[in-house]
């Protein structure tokens, strides 16, 4: 098991009430879980996103903490929440990463694999 580590799984799906298609504006919500796999307790400070849509056009979002949360995982502790982003196509893709911060002092990136939209 590694000392820093954090586990990512991503579930996405499209919201067509929050959608208007005419207006090419396509909405999407998505479930993340943040799981500690390492062996010291670390905490997710902050987000970077990449959000492509089917042309390539890309929009790139930087924030601290998720959900206006900076959790503090445990060894073998999950976080989950959810949020949404709207493209200008019916399809995409996100991925990113955390910036986190184990309570030794240690910086680490926690990478978020690329999900289909």
């Amino acid at each position: 098991m590694p000392k820093y580590e954090f586990q990512v799984q991503a579930i996405a799906q499209f919201e067509p009430e929050q959608s208007s298609l005419p207006q090419g504006r396509y909405r999407f919500s998505y479930t993340i879980t943040v799981t500690n796999q390492g062996y010291v307790a670390a905490q997710l400070i902050a987000r970077h996103w990449l959000i492509t849509d089917a042309l390539d056009m890309q929009q790139e979002v930087h924030g601290l903490g998720v959900v206006g949360r900076q959790p503090l995982l445990q060894p073998g502790e999950s976080f989950s929440y959810s949020s949404s982003c709207e493209l200008r196509t019916p399809s995409g893709h996100m991925q990113g990463r955390y910036l986190c911060v184990t309570e030794d002092g240690e910086c680490f990136d926690a990478a978020i694999a690329r999900f289909v939209l």
